[in-house]
């Protein structure tokens, strides 16, 4: 049996965030291309057509996993596309298997571990020698930012007339504004806590808030060993520890109580290929501040303050102005509103297709 549209989802985990939860808002709209998804088999997804693989290829597994999903994907996925009679594979991240006769489109998010690039991590040796080759032999490229479309020219060299860039979006049935209750008034980040995303200088702003004792800095996303320890350490020398909460990974199911409740959503990251909680944070109606590099201008356009990350007394001031100006909060709300209903799932797994038809 031919099928012309094979889908790599072997990287999806049982508790999908970022590229997962891209792939997986895509599926609906793809399906009309009647493709087949090759899922790990702890996935399940009906009303597809599917071929179950091993589970242990996913970020849950960790350094192991990505090792393991590597040697799958160039010894056993070109089987899987072989035996489907496939004409194209379509990665959501920037997988694909080597030196085969293999038509293939990747989507890249960011190229971060470049960026910021630490000499003996495995990270970085893996966007400086596979992913240049993975993109040169594709036939085409997507990505979520005109960012990210820059950064791969300048990166890797790759004319632009082979990259797409085409915007992501949320879930607005599930981020959108609620009813408020009075908490203690709290700003929130929402992410991991890896050095580029700027944690260091938004707790030394939040430190110096004026009145500072009266709020509470939320830190929500996963724990790190290398970097969390350092950042209780500096918030213990702020004297801060009982205003500034590290909440750990919060279920998808929590995030949009958090985000409505928050005086503002800070994310004054040094770089992002989309950045999703500013899209979040913006649909619920929570004002937003955030960095005006990268992609976060793009996404955010005029409905969010927008800092300097690099300068924390700019992101001080931004964080003043929210508590003591009801107007801009109220501003920021509808604009972020606004602005959020201009990014779907439907626009996006639609140019997706457009994409994909070109090249079957």
């Amino acid at each position: 049996m031919k099928n012309s549209l094979v889908i790599n989802l072997s990287f999806v985990p049982t508790k999908p965030t970022g590229i997962a939860t891209y792939a997986l808002n895509l599926l609906p709209w793809i399906q009309a291309v009647k493709p087949v998804l090759l899922t790990p088999d702890t996935i399940n997804l009906t009303n597809y057509d599917s071929i179950s693989i091993p589970s242990n290829l996913t970020p849950e597994e960790g350094t192991k996993g990505h090792f393991n999903r590597l040697v799958w994907t160039q010894f056993h996925l070109p089987k899987i596309y072989r035996n489907l009679q496939s004409s194209l594979l379509f990665s959501p991240l920037p997988e694909a298997p080597l030196f085969c006769d293999f038509r293939y489109i990747v989507t890249v998010h960011d190229l971060i571990p470049l960026r910021f690039a630490k000499p003996l991590s495995r990270l970085t040796a893996y966007f400086r020698y596979y992913i240049p080759q993975v993109l040169e032999q594709a036939q085409h490229i997507i990505c979520n930012s005109q960012a990210t479309a820059k950064d791969i020219t300048d990166f890797y060299h790759i004319p632009p007339n082979k990259i797409t860039p085409i915007p992501l979006a949320h879930d607005p049935n599930h981020f959108r504004p609620l009813d408020k209750t009075e908490n203690f008034p709290y700003f929130l980040y929402l992410g991991r806590q890896d050095p580029y995303k700027n944690l260091q200088r938004l707790i030394t702003a939040f430190a110096a808030l004026p009145n500072c004792s009266d709020y509470q800095l939320w830190l929500a996303g996963p724990t790190d060993k290398r970097y969390t320890p350092l950042l209780k350490t500096q918030v213990a020398e702020l004297g801060i520890t009982h205003q500034v909460k590290f909440l750990n990974y919060v279920p998808y199911s929590d995030l949009p109580t958090i985000i409505n409740q928050a005086l503002a959503l800070v994310f004054p990251s040094l770089w992002e290929g989309f950045g999703f909680p500013v899209l979040e944070a913006m649909a619920c109606g929570t004002p937003v501040i955030t960095s005006n590099i990268s992609s976060l201008p793009e996404v955010a356009g005029d409905a969010a303050i927008l800092i300097n990350p690099y300068n924390t007394s700019e992101i001080t001031e931004a964080m003043e102005a929210i508590v003591t100006d009801m107007d801009l909060r109220d501003r920021l709300s509808v604009a972020g509103i606004n602005r959020a209903n201009q990014f779907s799932w439907e626009n996006t797994g639609q140019a997706t297709v457009e994409v994909l038809h070109k090249f079957l």
